[in-house]
């Protein structure tokens, strides 16, 4: 994948994760690709249905599965605007995707890289490949300004 398709694919989880901003939820956006095409999209929505398990890659894995029919996605790419959770790091390592990007780290939660690699733990059936930082000012700009916009309240 090119530098040039990496960066238009996170720029489509950005704006998953704008639409989460404008309903009030913490902006965090993702999509799946397979063949060059968006085949999941989700954005976080856990205030909306009041759901711990509505995050942005849950629900974009979720359509993904159906997009293909099948629980495996094994020739997918993950775009994400934040470093994944322990929840979703689980639910890509059974989805079996092999590649995950994401923008901004997590300090508190994330499990990409931050406190711990998940998927890089050679004690789970599947691993994938990731790469850091992909638009990382663009998706930390966000969070920041969303979690500035609280405090003001």
């Amino acid at each position: 994948m090119t530098e040039e398709e990496k960066i238009a694919f996170m720029k489509e989880a950005l704006k998953e994760a704008k639409s989460a901003y404008e309903a009030g939820e913490v902006p965090i956006g993702c999509v799946i690709v397979s063949g060059g095409r968006i085949i999941g999209r989700g954005h976080n929505r856990r205030e909306e249905l009041q759901d711990a398990t509505e995050h942005a890659e849950m629900i974009a894995i979720r359509e993904a599965n159906r997009t293909l029919g099948s629980f495996r996605l094994e020739n997918c790419a993950l775009f994400v605007t934040l470093e994944p959770c322990p929840m979703c790091t689980g639910a890509i390592i059974n989805a079996r995707i092999p590649e995950v990007f994401y923008g901004a780290p997590d300090e508190k939660a994330g499990t990409c890289g931050t406190l711990m690699n998940l998927l890089g733990d050679e004690r789970f059936n599947h691993r994938a490949s990731i790469e850091k930082g992909c638009l990382r000012n663009e998706c930390g700009k966000l969070l920041s300004d969303f979690f500035a916009s609280l405090r003001i309240r």
